[in-house]
């Protein structure tokens, strides 16, 4: 099963087009020869990748904001997509302690009113609902979290997340029979994402690659917190396999889905910072762990994938050294000439493609 060529030609709608994965999500699709609708806000920060490696062209690029339902409403029904991956979110958790009421408004009630919209569509359509693998009831334990684990989360972002997964389960017992829904949905957990083109706030890679390129330190909040790193592309690989899987099999309608790294690949934020000095020059970084005090960020959280490999035969394609390499090659074309980021962005797909193929994995074959 090729995820290229079930794609092509087909009405793919994503939300939050505009974001981190939304971007690559975008660039991916096109690559695919999709036809693509985006509906999101406008992009949060300057420089971003959706602009600099001109995503607008060639699809519906619509701003909105999915906390309005109507608007939602009615680009996803005058767009009848065969697909929908809904990726818009508030998706900072220090800034979910900031403005709680926008986080949960914009990550539960914005899910709320696509999966309404979703009610409403008269055709053949699978969805993908992304949330975070800090839905979870986080208790730090030392094994990953497999789907079926309690939902939860100390802080709003988290919750909010816990409380997206209830009210897509929810919604999908109460509108959307398994028997006889056109429409299927899923869910999609993944987290600590990292590759070229995202310059969000409080996020390590960011913060490194702004203050490597203007020769500064970077300042380490929490340095041995270890989360299972994995390029943006693996996720997102993960997201188009389930997409195809759940148009073909009714019986994955409704269930959820965790997709992460392999289980042995689980490193520190300060071995992150490390392995990213080797792709750069004169690096420097500081921890501050000690003299600041800011709110809750957990110590340790992994993801189980035995799901996905059993139901999607999915997995990771890159090891910790690969991932970082890719990310890092990414940022450093970026600041060497910002005019040829589409063609890099374009070719680590392929390189990723490539890797994929060379495993043997069904999603990546001709």
């Amino acid at each position: 099963m090729s995820i290229s060529k079930h794609y092509k030609n087909k009405k793919v709608l994503i939300t939050g087009h505009t974001g981190f994965k939304g971007a690559w999500l975008t660039a991916w699709l096109k690559m695919m020869g999709a036809e693509i609708c985006g509906i999101s806000l406008d992009p949060l920060t300057s420089p971003n990748h959706f602009e600099v490696a001109n995503l607008k062209a060639g699809i519906i690029d619509h701003r909105i904001d999915i906390r309005d339902r109507s608007f939602l409403e009615k680009a996803i029904l005058d767009f009848q997509p065969d697909y929908v991956f809904h990726l818009a979110a508030q998706a900072l958790v220090r800034k979910s302690y900031n403005d709680p009421l926008d986080t949960w408004n914009t990550n539960v009630m914005g899910t709320l009113h696509v999966l309404e919209a979703l009610r409403k569509l008269d055709k053949p359509c699978s969805a993908v609902l992304i949330t975070s693998d800090k839905c979870y009831d986080n208790v730090e334990w030392i094994w990953g979290y497999r789907e079926n684990d309690a939902l939860g989360g100390p802080d709003p972002y988290s919750a909010s997340k816990g409380a997206a997964e209830l009210a897509i389960k929810s919604h999908i017992k109460s509108y959307f029979p398994k028997d006889t829904s056109k429409v299927r949905i899923a869910s999609a957990r993944a987290g600590n994402v990292i590759g070229g083109g995202d310059w969000s706030e409080d996020r390590i890679v960011p913060d490194c690659v702004k203050a490597w390129a203007n020769h500064e330190t970077v300042e380490l909040r929490n340095p041995m917190a270890t989360r299972p790193w994995q390029h943006v592309l693996e996720p997102l690989s993960g997201y188009l396999t389930l997409g195809v899987h759940l148009y073909q099999n009714k019986d994955l309608h409704c269930e959820p889905f965790n997709f992460g790294p392999l289980a042995n690949q689980n490193h520190s934020v300060l071995e992150l910072v490390k392995q990213m000095s080797i792709h750069w020059n004169q690096v420097k970084w500081k921890d501050i762990s000690g003299e600041t005090k800011g709110p809750y960020e957990s110590g340790l959280l992994k993801l189980n994938c035995d799901k996905a490999l059993a139901h999607l035969k999915w997995v990771a394609v890159m090891g910790f050294e690969e991932t970082v390499q890719f990310t890092s090659e990414w940022y450093n074309a970026y600041y060497s000439n910002p005019s040829e980021i589409q063609k890099m962005t374009d070719k680590q797909i392929g390189q990723y493609q490539e890797k994929a193929k060379s495993k043997g994995l069904a999603w990546a074959n001709d």
